[in-house]
């Protein structure tokens, strides 16, 4: 099977994706589209095709698929993570990613059987679970995702790949509050304790699609501010709680029609403000 300069491209990919610019819930996204992408062209590879060996399929479905369906459950479940992550002090953070390891770690432990058969490096029972067409009527029923695409899918490949996803991301969340942690809760600059005077009276969806719009410019800080920073300022600065502003953005970018409805509104405004005074 020719999936090894495939595997390559891709981790080529991830690496320039994760050494880049853009905030974690960027970077997740795009990552479920790379990852994506890739799975769809090594399916086509594999479908309806034999292995030279059933060694070579077992070793195909417990350690080449796995690796690039790890990193699809682990984008996905850390935009998820993240994009509800509480935005408040570092204790309130720390306590909701301490509950998501806790989470993660109880699948370990539902899995318990299998995951002690995987961790040590088992083969006995790798025909039953990494070749094509075969069932253990003793999994739960999520396991029986293979059952959708058999030609792709084997009974356990997708719980392999489960675990190394949630390895990373207890790695990544553990990271996250070693971090708050050792952090102090950062002082607050002097211009920003005085409270403003000033109110945004449009709608939170205008503010957000502005606040991307200046972030898309980079022309604060360079493009080296974090979203998630100037959506404080944002917050602090016109007295608005911006809420889930991602979630927000992700329908912006849904319309139908305009996608940039008020800064289209904010260009017409400006002209018509101008021509008013050249008259």
């Amino acid at each position: 099977m020719k999936y090894q300069k495939l595997l390559s491209e891709f981790e080529g990919q991830l690496d320039t994706l994760e050494s880049g610019n853009g905030d974690v819930l960027f970077k997740a996204e795009k990552g479920i589209a790379i990852v994506e992408k890739c799975i769809r062209k090594l399916q086509k590879q594999i479908t309806g095709k034999n292995f030279a060996t059933q060694s070579d399929e077992i070793y195909f479905f417990k350690h080449v698929k796995p690796q690039i369906f790890s990193k699809l459950i682990y984008y996905a479940r850390l935009f998820s993570i993240e994009s509800k992550r509480p935005r408040g002090n570092n204790a309130a953070q720390i306590k909701y990613l301490q509950h998501q390891i806790d989470k993660l770690q109880a699948f370990f432990n539902d899995n318990l059987e299998f995951y002690n058969y995987y961790r040590r490096g088992a083969m006995s029972l790798d025909e039953q679970y990494f070749v094509r067409g075969n069932r253990d009527l003793r999994l739960p029923l999520e396991s029986f995702h293979f059952l959708i695409d058999d030609q792709f899918s084997t009974c356990q490949d997708g719980t392999v790949a489960t675990i190394m996803a949630y390895d990373m991301l207890i790695v990544y969340l553990r990271k996250e509050v070693d971090d708050l942690n050792n952090t102090l809760e950062p002082p607050k600059p002097i211009t920003m304790e005085k409270p403003s005077k000033l109110f945004w009276t449009g709608s939170k969806t205008d503010l957000i699609e502005l606040l991307y719009a200046l972030h898309a410019s980079e022309s604060i800080n360079g493009g080296t501010v974090d979203i998630k920073e100037m959506a404080s300022h944002f917050e602090h600065f016109y007295n608005i709680d911006l809420g889930n502003y991602y979630h927000t953005f992700i329908e912006i970018r849904s319309r139908k029609t305009s996608k940039t409805r008020f800064l289209d509104k904010l260009i017409e405004l400006l002209n018509q403000r101008m021509e008013s005074l050249d008259e």
